[in-house]
């Protein structure tokens, strides 16, 4: 899990592009446009962020979970943190997925999000046996 994480987190900043369809629109700031009138359309309360922000942020996310899966002592909070973030991607990639079938989407987005959004419950599974992983336990009274 921490290398699939570490693989993850880079490819976050070295092609963000990859992930740009899992962000749900509505976490999305719609930030002035220089020169043009500001939208009057309401922002959801959760568009705190700009895209790319989100997707940087994931990833440093994933970054900071791959060092905390492979720490021991820290081990169980970040598996129950990254099923906690895996769910959460769901939402994501259920958007991801109705918008490829949408008026937007071609037969490469239905395909790529077809798959990515699956993959999401083996890996919110692995997370969460992750909690309770065997740590060596150390016996005081053991010698060797």
């Amino acid at each position: 899990m921490g290398a699939l994480l570490l693989a993850s987190a880079g490819k976050h900043f070295r092609d963000p592009g990859f992930y740009r369809d899992v962000v749900p629109g509505y976490l999305c700031r719609q930030d002035a446009v220089p020169g043009e009138p500001r939208s009057s359309t309401a922002q959801h309360p959760w568009a705190v962020l700009s895209r790319d922000e989100w997707i940087a942020l994931s990833g440093l996310l994933e970054l900071a979970a791959a060092v905390g899966i492979l720490l021991p002592p820290t081990r169980k909070p970040t598996a129950t943190a990254l099923t906690a973030m895996f769910t959460a991607f769901l939402a994501g990639h259920v958007d991801a997925l109705l918008g490829a079938y949408g008026p937007q989407g071609t037969p490469r987005r239905r395909k790529i999000h077809a798959v990515r959004l699956p993959l999401q419950a083996p890996l919110i599974m692995w997370a969460w046996s992750l909690r309770n992983a065997a740590v060596p336990a150390v016996n005081p009274g053991s010698r060797g």
